[in-house]
């Protein structure tokens, strides 16, 4: 979290950026949630994953009800400054997942074909 100088782009969608949470140690990615300013400038003082529910319309830090907490590792931000990715350590028992999973990133799709088939054509 050393550059707190960038400017989010809150503007682009509707208030909100997308939030990638990703495990410090595996590289693993664990979830993806959505930001606005409030739950950012939140995030950024308690250096715990805090998002914005679009559904319940309301901040909600990860972790509050299973003691699975995303404690920030580092933060950054994209290219556009639209989209923010938080590396973490996750607290508890490490299930991320409200399935009981670590990563929320678990059904697979199947692909009709590879890439190189496709460039072959």
């Amino acid at each position: 979290m050393s550059d707190t100088t960038a400017t989010i782009d809150f503007e682009k969608m509707d208030g909100l950026v997308p939030g990638i949470v990703q495990d410090a140690r595996t590289g693993q990615v664990l979830m993806l949630g959505f930001l606005n300013p409030t739950s950012y400038a939140k995030t950024m003082e308690t250096g715990f994953v805090t998002f914005w529910s679009r559904t319940r319309q309301k901040l909600w830090m990860k972790g509050e009800t299973s003691g699975n907490r995303l404690r920030i590792v580092s933060a950054s931000t994209d290219c556009d400054n639209d989209t923010l990715l938080f590396r973490v350590e996750v607290e508890g028992d490490g299930l991320v997942c409200h399935e009981g999973t670590v990563s929320c990133f678990t059904r697979a799709l199947a692909l009709e074909s590879t890439p190189a088939e496709a460039a072959r054509g």
